[in-house]
């Protein structure tokens, strides 16, 4: 088996933790490379559902080594609760899990920052999570960071955090006018965060290498979307990170030549949670009803996600940019019951066509969709475990979400169940 990237090609949400699930029975290892509990992964096993934000998704697996690389924003406080739910529904991860010690740590100025900021920008507030991702991205790259190793040693992490509570509450007050952190309490909680995890503890970089040089086999689990990528999306309503698979690399310390195959995340239709443009954004009762049938809230939020029909431009941007080579497409089901589904193939802007997806802004969010109607196929998937067996239209229907992005598909979902999906050509 080949090693392999799972990224989200939409805007996040795609269903990339039950595609990450399937593909860990053929892996050894999982690494999460980016992101923070800003992210949502949900799995569904028998009658069972488990949620993760930060630990790898392949930790329903046993035997399976789940590692959160150095690119990940870490909250301890979160891993720890994860690690307890997951003891109390009977998983043992005491030797499943490690932690990359260079890995960045999210502080409580992190979280306080995050909000202040969503509020002081009102109407034009990017929609964060609140989990204080932004900010500690923010601190990694102007050197003011504490790391997950600094949590095992007072006199590595004390003066970290008094420096960080210096500026932090400084800014607090003068922008915000908000109350100070006193720093004492968050040493000694943060202390005593570093003695629980300290077993999970460990540099994931040599570990990776050795893994590799003992053919291991390794999936990169991404987390939200391409067009949320802090470069290639719809910048600056986007995450604090690299989402793309190039980031797999940087977020896990392996070199690029380790990777294989990158496959795309996509939803049959197309999701957005927080603020910024979406073209094919359905405010009807269309829309309405793929929340509905899709269950589109947000993981980690519980906000309703925005719904629209499928949008080439953007996973052809995907599968520019990833190098993607094959598609995941979920949720196919979600749209058994439509008479008519529609595609967006490309877009209009300014009375000419547009086939790719624009990088400027303003340019996006003047896009009108082109649609192409295809007709529905008005029955049941769920049970399809087969190409074949697939109705006919959902079968022309795919292969035109194939043709569009210019990449072959590699897996279908047609249910939130890990049995409930269709394997195609992942050569």
């Amino acid at each position: 088996m080949s090693n392999r990237v799972v990224i989200g090609s939409q805007w996040g949400d795609e269903g990339k933790a039950k595609i990450v699930d399937f593909l860990t029975l053929e892996a050894d290892i999982i690494v999460r490379f980016q992101g923070g509990a800003n992210a949502g992964h949900t799995v569904k096993v028998d009658d069972k559902e488990f949620i993760f934000h930060l630990i790898p998704s392949g930790v329903m697996h046993p035997n399976k080594v789940c590692i959160i690389g150095n690119g990940v924003v870490f909250d301890p406080k979160q891993a720890i609760t994860e690690i307890e739910d997951l003891g109390a529904k009977g998983i043992d991860v005491s030797n499943c899990i490690l932690i990359a010690e260079n890995a960045h740590v999210v502080l409580p100025w992190h979280i306080a920052c995050d909000k202040l900021k969503e509020e002081r920008a009102g109407k034009d507030a990017i929609g964060t999570t609140g989990r204080g991702i932004g900010p500690c991205y923010s601190d990694k790259v102007n050197r003011h960071g504490v790391r997950v190793g600094d949590l095992l040693d007072e006199g590595e992490l004390r003066p970290r955090i008094e420096a960080i509570a210096s500026f932090r509450n400084d800014e607090f007050k003068k922008m915000y006018g908000a109350a100070a952190i006193d720093p004492e309490p968050v040493i000694k909680e943060y202390l005593e965060y570093g003695k629980q995890l300290k077993p999970y503890i460990c540099d994931t970089v040599f570990f990776l290498y050795e893994s590799l040089k003992a053919n291991k086999r390794i999936i990169f689990e991404g987390a939200q979307g391409t067009i949320l990528d802090v470069d290639h999306g719809t910048y600056p309503f986007v995450t604090s990170s690299n989402t793309v698979a190039g980031s797999a690399s940087c977020g896990s310390g392996v070199g690029p030549a380790a990777i294989d195959q990158v496959i795309g995340v996509v939803k049959a239709y197309t999701t957005r949670v927080g603020n910024g443009p979406f073209p094919t954004e359905l405010t009807n009762e269309i829309g309405d009803q793929l929340r509905h049938i899709g269950g589109e809230y947000g993981a980690t939020t519980g906000r309703p996600r925005r719904c629209g029909w499928f949008d080439a431009p953007v996973a052809r941007k995907a599968a520019a940019v990833n190098g993607l080579t094959h598609l995941a497409i979920t949720k196919l089901d979600v749209l058994d019951t439509f008479k008519e589904i529609k595609v967006c193939t490309s877009y209009k802007y300014n009375g000419a066509e547009m086939l790719n997806f624009p990088n400027r802004l303003a340019v996006v969010s003047a896009c009108e969709p082109v649609y192409e109607t295809l007709p529905g196929w008005e029955c049941s998937t769920e049970k399809c475990r087969t190409w074949e067996e697939l109705p006919l239209n959902a079968q022309k229907y795919l292969t035109r979400l194939s043709e569009l992005v210019g990449v072959k598909i590699g897996m279908i979902s047609v249910g939130a169940k890990r049995d409930e999906s269709i394997m195609m050509d992942m050569s």
